[in-house]
């Protein structure tokens, strides 16, 4: 019988790509979680930091060698740094991608990844709380329970924060929402909390979906959730919210702006600050109109509406 353990693996990057390299690992390994940036202390003094390094654990469900692990991970990272560069990221954007590989026993791991995580109090009005947590909201607040790691958008990315302040900000009571690009769920969960009538979600992964659909059950909402894209949508929506990469909003604008009703708001996310012109000139090509654009760090979003 062989040993339960799982792998390690220390990726040098980019820390504003995390969530990028992260979903190369969620999409092809059996990824547990990640984690960026632990540091160190020695009598209040920071010693060490792993500052763009990526923690990824990876399972050894069928017990692999390391050898073949290995080539799986070195061929996928190549193929994926190609696209990357071919679709306009550069070397300096997506970081070394330097990596070693470590074999260690599951119960070393689980309860540390654990530790890492903590509430995330997005605006003053939503939290969101890892589902091992005792939390008590605060009165009027709004909480949604997920387990970091499962999925992409756990509520700590910026990018994500951004949409979910655009929603709670624009999104008005009884609209029907689309979340394009779903992830764990988080942003159609939000709106539902919010008073949507009706939340769609779709996503070209098809990992994702369950891990979706538990945390609607686990947060006592109705989505729909299903496998696909914005350009196999036949509906109409009031609210539409895209946490998606520079590129691939402006290669897909035409078919969000196709699902949004007359005078609808949209909110665009995914966008480094140095990226936004790709994004403004692709909702202006459209006829979108800027309604506001909201930063956070490094990162940048517009809510744009349909007047056409």
């Amino acid at each position: 019988m062989v040993a339960e353990c799982y792998y390690e693996l220390r990726l040098k990057i980019n820390p504003e790509m995390e969530d990028l390299i992260a979903e190369i690992f969620f999409e092809n390994f059996d990824c547990e979680g990640v984690v960026l940036a632990e540091e160190t202390y020695k009598d209040l003094e920071m010693v060490s930091t792993t500052q763009g390094t990526l923690k990824i654990f990876l399972r050894n469900e069928y017990g692999d060698s390391y050898e073949d692990l290995l080539y799986d991970i070195e061929n996928v990272l190549d193929l994926s740094r190609e696209e990357f560069l071919s679709r306009g990221l550069t070397e300096d954007e997506l970081g070394s991608w330097e990596f070693v590989l470590e074999e260690k026993e599951t119960e070393d791991w689980s309860k540390k990844w654990k530790e890492q995580w903590d509430v995330t109090h997005v605006t003053e009005k939503i939290a969101v709380v890892p589902d091992w947590i005792e939390y008590k909201p605060k009165k009027g607040e709004i909480t949604i329970k997920l387990e970091p790691g499962c999925a992409f958008g756990t509520g700590t990315h910026q990018t994500t924060q951004l949409c979910m302040k655009a929603i709670e900000k624009y999104m008005q009571q009884d609209d029907r929402v689309a979340d394009i690009g779903m992830g764990s769920g988080i942003l159609s969960i939000l709106a539902k909390k919010l008073g949507a009538s009706y939340v769609y979600g779709c996503d070209v992964d098809e990992t994702v979906i369950d891990v979706a659909k538990e945390n609607a059950v686990k947060n006592n909402v109705e989505c729909i959730f299903e496998l696909g894209s914005a350009d196999k949508i036949n509906d109409k929506f009031d609210f539409i919210v895209a946490n998606i990469l520079h590129f691939v909003l402006a290669e897909i604008m035409g078919d969000l702006k196709s699902i949004m009703k007359p005078s609808a708001l949209m909110s665009l996310s995914g966008i480094l600050y140095e990226k936004r012109d790709c994004v403004i000139a692709a909702y202006q090509a459209h006829g979108l109109e800027l309604v506001e654009e909201i930063e956070q760090d490094q990162w940048t979003s517009f809510v744009v509406k349909r007047v056409d």
